[in-house]
């Protein structure tokens, strides 16, 4: 299967954030409809990927052996990426702030830059330091400051456990693909982390209620299924999908600052659908978070320029052989 080229992977990366952002948007009417959080999610994971299931198949051509050797990242984007991702981010809203949670659920880029600092005992090039400095300031400045207070520890807690789930979610995903179609591995990633969490819904221990009447949504009456379809194929197959596809092309800790666009997309599609306003301040916050992925992106670029250069020894074997010049 032919790699996306870097290039090629920055595009796929926005698609991605483009489409989780208008979540948000998507869910509130089935939300404010009757539905739990637990049934809405368990319900966009199944139907996203039942939505993907054929273009699945066909991308693996019959190589049910390649589905085999992938069945641990699969596993770990259905069960991680997917479930605990959803189940820790809703557990959290039940007693902090949903603008709290964010914020520290999209800290998933520091916690990958931290595990590779610690891991490697290197310390991050400053451009990397830089951008997630600009990245954070700005994730604060578009959530709104009020996300900055004291909340319950146990909510901060399971927000915290989101963010890992977050960034594990990048690392599986920019793992080698050994030949596993990533639009596969979204597929039954997702059909792995619905069936979860449906699972769980059956046990009572979170509430799991659906509402099949008609619901408002952008200002008329429409059937259930239409946001819900919308979220499943908008929201969740092509977001799961771009969003692996950009993780194996660009790397998970770029890709992970990339995913910080949804953020953005997600106010401005609450501007065009829900009538929510930007303010000045969250419009100067999306203006930083570019600046910290840019800087992070710098460092891609730095290195695929050191990896054209000559080792250091042998520059200085060249310059050894060039003609000195003669005193005058």
């Amino acid at each position: 299967m032919k790699m996306v080229s870097m290039p090629g992977g920055l595009v796929v990366a926005v698609i991605a954030a483009v489409s989780f952002g208008t979540s948000g948007a998507l869910v509130k009417p089935m939300l404010e409809a009757g539905w739990s959080p637990t049934a809405a999610v368990t319900a966009r994971a199944l139907t996203a990927g039942f939505v993907l299931l054929p273009l699945a198949l066909i991308s693996l051509r019959g190589r049910w052996a390649v589905l085999w050797l992938g069945r641990w990242r699969v596993l770990g984007m259905g069960l991680v990426g997917v479930a605990c991702t959803q189940l820790a981010y809703f557990a959290a809203l039940q007693t902090i702030p949903v603008s709290t949670a964010l914020l520290i659920e999209f800290l998933a880029p520091l916690i990958l830059v931290a595990f590779v600092w610690v891991t490697t005992k290197r310390m991050p090039r400053r451009t990397v330091l830089i951008g997630s400095t600009l990245a954070v300031a700005g994730l604060v400045l578009v959530i709104g400051p009020g996300a900055l207070q004291a909340v319950d520890p146990v909510g901060v807690v399971f927000a915290f456990a989101a963010a890992i789930a977050c960034a594990v979610f990048f690392v599986v995903a920019a793992r080698p693909a050994q030949g596993l179609p990533p639009i596969a591995l979204a597929a039954f990633g997702l059909l792995v982390g619905g069936a979860a969490l449906g699972l769980l819904g059956s046990t009572g221990l979170l509430a799991f209620t659906a509402s099949f009447t008609d619901l408002s949504l952008l200002g008329a009456q429409v059937s259930w299924w239409v946001p819900l379809l919308a979220l499943a194929i908008i929201s969740t197959a092509i977001a799961y999908a771009a969003g692996i596809t950009a993780a194996g092309a660009l790397g998970s800790r770029l890709a992970s600052f990339l995913g910080l666009l949804e953020v953005i997309f997600a106010s401005l599609f609450a501007w065009l659908l829900l009538g929510e306003l930007l303010t000045p301040l969250q419009l100067l916050g999306g203006l930083l978070i570019l600046g910290g992925i840019a800087a992070v992106g710098e460092e891609r670029v730095e290195l695929a320029v050191e990896s054209l250069l000559p080792d250091e020894p042998l520059v200085h074997e060249a310059r050894a052989h060039e003609p000195q010049p003669t005193e005058t």
